[in-house]
């Protein structure tokens, strides 16, 4: 496992309180298989240089995780 592979714990509530509600409401559930379910349990981490926001579907409870798009790329 090379250090890009390592997961790197980031702090989700350090993120503005709009932008959290954003990343927690704007969701999808595969098991659901359904679009802005919601997320219960956020936990925000780093992994190969990617961003992710990993909690459970506010309906069913499964996994369900959410990649952050970094704004810069896109510009």
């Amino acid at each position: 496992m090379t250090d890009q592979d390592e997961r790197i714990p980031r702090d989700f509530s350090a993120r503005d309180p709009e932008e959290q509600a954003a990343f927690l409401e704007n969701t999808w559930c595969n098991h659901c298989q359904e679009i802005d379910l919601g997320m219960t349990d956020p936990e925000e981490y780093e992994l190969s240089g990617r961003v992710f926001v990993e909690g459970k579907c506010a309906k069913c409870g499964q996994p369900t995780i959410t990649e952050i798009a970094d704004d810069e790329d896109d510009e």
